[in-house]
């Protein structure tokens, strides 16, 4: 670890900080996903998916960031790169054969719900290692994904 003043305690550090690098490593596969998505929908519902989607990426953008710099403050190093978030995320491979609105939405929609409960997992983590300031940060990120889940999820409805 990198020096630092943080009065985190050492010891939970050392557990947030490949925390985070573990949730920006998924965050930054899932953003990928997302636009995949983004960039291939088809079919009726393709111009309010098509924003949809890029909305969300545009969100993960700010929480990839966030990460990153939650794990540096603690005193690590974010693996952020392309390579480091595809070797490290906990999401399957996005399907390069979706051509439908709807298969897209059901893709993502499973996505979200993953990086959701992750999340939330990663709430109770921070919160045990007395962490307020990162557990905050998740919970934030995890109401983002809960948000974003549910429009997803009315287009499939």
């Amino acid at each position: 670890m990198n020096p630092t003043r943080n009065n985190i305690p050492a010891s939970s550090r050392e557990q947030l900080i490949p925390l985070l690098n573990a949730l920006l490593a998924t965050a930054t596969d899932l953003k990928s996903q997302v636009k995949q998505a983004h960039w291939n929908v088809k079919g009726p519902q393709f111009l309010p998916l098509h924003e949809l989607f890029d909305g969300i990426a545009g969100r993960l953008d700010t929480q990839i960031d966030d990460l990153a710099e939650r794990a540096v403050q603690l005193g690590g190093t974010a693996l952020g790169t392309i390579r480091q978030a595809a070797a490290a995320s906990a999401l399957p491979e996005y399907p390069v054969n979706l051509k439908t609105g709807l298969d897209h939405a059901a893709a993502i929609a499973d996505r979200l719900s993953h990086y959701g409960a992750a999340l939330r997992v990663a709430i109770d983590t921070a919160t045990t290692l007395d962490d307020a300031d990162t557990a905050d940060l998740f919970t934030g990120f995890s109401r983002e994904a809960d948000k974003d889940l549910w429009f997803v999820e009315a287009h499939l409805q």
